[in-house]
């Protein structure tokens, strides 16, 4: 276990170096460069350059350079953004989001990818559900990862904070909150725009880089290289840029993944909207926009404590419960978004909002990750490949309508997917238990000559552990762990048959038998799950 935590913490550690450089630096863009729409059009490119890279990238870098050097060179990507925006402009900052949006679904899926792994042979050794490890990787995971809000909006909240505030009028409130006047309430604001903001923001940007620098140091040196099973590894060949390219749609074949596209689009709306919007027609409109680095992070506070509190309950409560908690909440606070006007007044009202979005957000983000990892097992690239090629569009979509909607427009827009998500999510759940009560319950049919064969005498069996086959039954039904020495068919049999165990192979030769000519096994069966 010591070993597998500590390439979790590096992992967890490694992203939270590169995020707070790069959630900071996302933060701003639409304020550091908003001539000619320069930083939101950075954030587009970001996101489709995003969208290409899922499509094809992770699977040949994953297989060709393993999940380690992948993460690695996928936060190269991100530092290439942090440099690009020392000197802004169309040709250094297009470029930059063009190479961040291509590193970034290799990350992510080989970050995934390595933690489902890590999970799976966690579980394998020490007899534990392989999901529920998961489950609690992703929560340690995201609890340092979501921290990466606090540090990243407290350096840039200090760094700015010698700016001087604007003066909020009532008519400046009148264009607040639901229905405002689509307007930049702080259109006035513009960093590097002189030399003393120039020094600050370079001040900025050095810390955010020397971040970037440090998170791909400390992967680099101190996480372990890890694999899939050996028999796996050994079948599986590095594959062509046009069958890794078309990965991606095959894996839409499967019904499930299909049903949880607007579930993974949802995290990316919900995010948008609270970075882009809530942000700036709440926060910045009714209260300035030094008050926005420390209402962020009120969220990510929030986000960070939930998904490790939900990776270690989700066990217990399961995963259905908890998306149905975040749904709750998110949809009271669209409905409290709608019907509110900010004021200066309801200070505590704007970071009691952007908490409870935490609260949520770490749902969506532990939970999704960790059912993609449970129920795309064998598929994890493609999987996760997916998985942020919906959750950017979500971004695309959200970030593309930002200046032409009103806010009202798109809470509407926001709820009207969080409720098909939830649905269609449902509706996944069930075909899932469906498929799997039709495996597990149904009673295992052992071999007419299974006694015959492979069972002996009572007393025989008592010599070398093993119990025969009433006690088997028995145990079955105590709920016990219990014994089988089966061949190596009945094995595979019974794996097909989906009993949900751990499985564990070992040679055994029989007594009767010449050494070599017969090859038996020990199938360990747990049925307590």
């Amino acid at each position: 276990m010591e070993k597998n935590l500590k390439n979790i913490l590096v992992v967890s550690f490694g992203f939270l170096l590169l995020f707070t450089a790069y959630g900071g630096l996302q933060s701003l863009q639409s304020s550091l460069h908003s001539q000619q729409g320069l930083g939101v059009a950075s954030l587009s490119v970001v996101y489709g350059a995003l969208i290409l890279s899922s499509m094809f990238l992770p699977p040949i870098l994953i297989k060709k350079f393993g999940c380690k050097w992948t993460i690695v060179g996928s936060m190269c990507c991100y530092i290439t953004f942090s440099l690009g925006n020392f000197y802004a402009s169309w040709y250094t900052l297009i470029p930059t989001s063009l190479i961040l949006g291509l590193g970034g679904a290799p990350l992510w899926s080989a970050k995934c990818t390595y933690l489902t792994i890590a999970g799976n042979a966690y579980a394998q050794k020490a007899g534990k559900i392989g999901k529920d490890v998961i489950n609690q990787y992703f929560g340690i995971f995201f609890l340092i990862f979501q921290s990466s809000g606090v540090w990243g909006n407290l350096i840039s909240s200090l760094v700015f904070d010698q700016s001087p505030s604007r003066e909020i009028s009532e008519a400046d409130l009148a264009c607040c909150g639901a229905y405002d006047c689509m307007k930049n309430p702080d259109e006035n604001y513009s960093g590097g725009s002189n030399g003393t903001n120039d020094t600050v923001v370079y001040t900025l940007l050095g810390i955010y880089t020397g971040s970037g620098v440090l998170a791909v140091f400390l992967v680099a040196v101190l996480l372990d290289q890890i694999t899939a099973n050996k028999e796996e590894r050994k079948e599986e060949k590095i594959p062509s840029f046009w069958s890794t390219f078309l990965a991606t749609f095959r894996h839409l074949k499967d019904v499930r993944q299909c049903l949880l596209i607007p579930l993974t689009m949802y995290s990316g709306f919900e995010q948008g909207f609270l970075a882009g919007d809530y942000t700036k027609s709440y926060v910045t409109c009714a209260l300035g926009i030094k008050f926005v680095g420390y209402v962020m992070i009120c969220f990510s506070a929030t986000n960070s404590l939930c998904s490790m509190l939900f990776g270690k309950i989700s066990q217990f409560t399961g995963r259905k419960a908890l998306f149905v908690l975040a749904a709750v909440i998110h949809l009271a606070c669209i409905i409290t978004l709608l019907l509110w006007k900010p004021r200066k007044e309801y200070l505590a009202v704007f970071f009691i909002i952007p908490a409870l979005w935490g609260v949520s957000d770490a749902v969506w983000q532990t939970q999704t990750n960790a059912l993609y990892g449970v129920l795309f097992e064998k598929h994890k690239e493609a999987a996760f490949a997916n998985y942020r090629l919906w959750e950017s569009l979500g971004f695309v979509i959200a970030f593309g309508y930002s200046t032409f909607l009103q806010v009202y427009i798109k809470l509407y827009i926001v709820l009207a997917v969080l409720v098909v998500a939830i649905v269609l999510y449902g509706i996944a759940e069930y075909l899932e238990s469906k498929t799997s009560n039709t495996t597990n319950n149904e009673p295992i049919k052992f071999p007419k000559d299974l006694q015959a064969t492979n069972m002996q005498e009572e007393g025989d069996c008592a010599d070398c552990g093993f119990l025969n086959l009433q006690k088997a039954a028995q145990a079955k039904a105590q709920g016990d762990t219990f014994a089988l020495r089966l061949s190596t068919a009945e094995c595979v049999a019974l794996m097909n048959r989906r009993v949900i165990a751990m499985l564990k192979e070992q040679p055994y030769h029989s007594r009767e038998a010449p050494e070599g000519k017969v090859r038996e096994y020990f199938c360990i069966e747990d049925y307590r799950s």
